[in-house]
C-alpha cells in the first residue's frame, strides 16, 4: 500500500462492502494515534521483532504521517474511530491523555480517547478525562506489565464504571504472554465491577472461549475484532471454529477493531475476514457499525 493507487483501489473495496451491507460508514474502536515520537517508537519496535511481537515479521503497512492516515481511514468510510494510546511506565498516562484530548479536539470524528497506568494519581486523571469528555480509554496488560486487578487502579475502575465508559483492554496472551495477561486478573476486576464496560480487544487471543465466558456472565463486556480471523492471525492463534456460534449468540457485543495503522496487511482484509465467518449480513452490520454506534451514542443508519 505505498502509492496513492493503492490506497484508492482499496478504498473502493471498503466502499463495496459497506453499499453492500447498507451501511452510513464503519466504526473502528481499534486504531492508534499518538505523539509521532511514540508513534515512531512503537513501529522501532515491530520493526526490530521486539520480544512482545512474538518474534513475528510485522511489517506496519500504514506508516504514514498523522493527517495520511486519518484521511485514509475517512476514505475507507470509518466515520468514527479511537486514538489508542498507552503508557509503558509511570509518569507517561497524564502527559498521553493530554495529547489525545488536543487530538480529538482537532479531530471530530475521533472518539475523545485516554489511558491509565496503575500509581497513587491514577483516579485523578481519570476523573479528569472523564470530566474533559473522553468516551473512551485504553489500558494495555501486556505492553504495561501491570496487574489490572491491582487496587491502584480499584478506584479508576469504579469511577469508569459509573461514568459508562468503555475502556478497550488488551489482556488477552497474544501475540506473546506477560506476567497479567489471560483472563484471570480480568475476572477479578468484574468480580469487584460487574458493570464496567469492559471491551475485550483482539477478542482476547488466544484464550478466545476464556474471554467469551466473560462476556456471557458480565452482560457490560464487549469485545473487538482487532486481527482476529485473518490470514496473519489464523495461522498464529487460529479461532475454534467450535466457538464461532457463540461469537454468533454475542452478536450486539462484538465491534469492529482493526489496529490500523499497525497492521501487516490491507485494511479490508479484516472486514473480509469477518465476512467468511458466514454469520449473515445482519451480524455484519451489527459488528461493523450499530454496535459501536449505540455504545457511542452515534446517529443510526
Amino acid at each position: 500500500m505505498s502509492d496513492h493507487r493503492d490506497t484508492g483501489a482499496e478504498a473502493d473495496d471498503v466502499r463495496r462492502f459497506r453499499e453492500g451491507l447498507g451501511l452510513p460508514g464503519l466504526v473502528d474502536v481499534h486504531t492508534h494515534f499518538m505523539p509521532e515520537q511514540v508513534l515512531r517508537k512503537v513501529w522501532a519496535y515491530f520493526d526490530a521483532l521486539g520480544p512482545l511481537t512474538g518474534g513475528i515479521e510485522w511489517p506496519i503497512t500504514y506508516r504514514k504521517e498523522e493527517g495520511e492516515r486519518a484521511a485514509l481511514l475517512r476514505s475507507f468510510g470509518v466515520r468514527a474511530f479511537t486514538s489508542m494510546l498507552y503508557p509503558h511506565k509511570p509518569g507517561m498516562a497524564r502527559w498521553l491523555n493530554d495529547w489525545a484530548a488536543a487530538f480529538a479536539g482537532r479531530t471530530p470524528d475521533c472518539l475523545h480517547t485516554a489511558t491509565l497506568f496503575p500509581e497513587p494519581d491514577v483516579a485523578g486523571y481519570v476523573r479528569d478525562a472523564v470530566e474533559a469528555g473522553a468516551r473512551v480509554f485504553k489500558a494495555h496488560v501486556q505492553v504495561g506489565a501491570y496487574d489490572p486487578a491491582d487496587e491502584a487502579l480499584d478506584a479508576a475502575w469504579g469511577l469508569l464504571a459509573e461514568a459508562e465508559v468503555p475502556v478497550v483492554i488488551h489482556c488477552g496472551s497474544g501475540p506473546a504472554p506477560g506476567k497479567h495477561t489471560g483472563p484471570g486478573p480480568v475476572a477479578r476486576v468484574l468480580a469487584r465491577h460487574p458493570r464496567l464496560r469492559l471491551v475485550i480487544a483482539h477478542l482476547g487471543m488466544p484464550e478466545y472461549e476464556d474471554f467469551l465466558d466473560l462476556a456471557e456472565r458480565y452482560g457490560q463486556v464487549r469485545l473487538d475484532t482487532t486481527m482476529a480471523f485473518t490470514d496473519f492471525s489464523e495461522r498464529m492463534a487460529p479461532f475454534p471454529r467450535r466457538a464461532r456460534p457463540r461469537l454468533a449468540a454475542l452478536g450486539d457485543r462484538i465491534l469492529l477493531g482493526s489496529d490500523f495503522p499497525n497492521i501487516p496487511y490491507p485494511y479490508v482484509h479484516q472486514l473480509h475476514a469477518l465476512e467468511r465467518l458466514g454469520l449473515g449480513q445482519e451480524w455484519l452490520r451489527r459488528v461493523c457499525h450499530d454496535n459501536a454506534a449505540a455504545l457511542f451514542g452515534l446517529p443510526g443508519r
